[in-house]
């Protein structure tokens, strides 16, 4: 893998985060996945659509509606500080020899 296709992104699986735009800004959720090659993540319970699933008797699925949760762009969602409970752009430090993120509203390291 080349330099430039190796992404990372602001928000980790498990972060609480909170929708910054779209259909459902101001829905709070955390990270279920993220998927750094898109630059996407996909957050429980936001942007939720309905899926026609078809039969698949050989694998034991039924068919039917199902709601499941698509993607959003990473830049659509900010962290939720767990100190200070507000949504916050992260910084990057090095505390004791480890490269961490830290709150910029109330300094708190959100890597634990």
């Amino acid at each position: 893998m080349a330099d430039k296709d190796k992404k990372s992104l602001h928000v980790k699986t498990g972060d609480r985060v909170i929708v910054t735009a779209g259909k459902d800004k101001g829905k709070m959720g955390n990270v279920k996945k993220a998927i750094p090659s898109d630059s996407k993540v996909i957050v429980e319970g936001v942007n939720m659509v309905t899926k026609a699933q078809r039969p698949q008797p050989m694998m034991g699925i039924q068919g039917g509606l199902i709601k499941m949760e698509k993607p959003l762009d990473s830049s659509n969602v900010m962290v939720v500080c767990p100190a200070c409970e507000k949504p916050t752009r992260i910084k990057h430090a090095v505390i004791d020899g480890k490269k961490v993120r830290v709150c910029k509203k109330c300094g708190e390291q959100l890597d634990v």
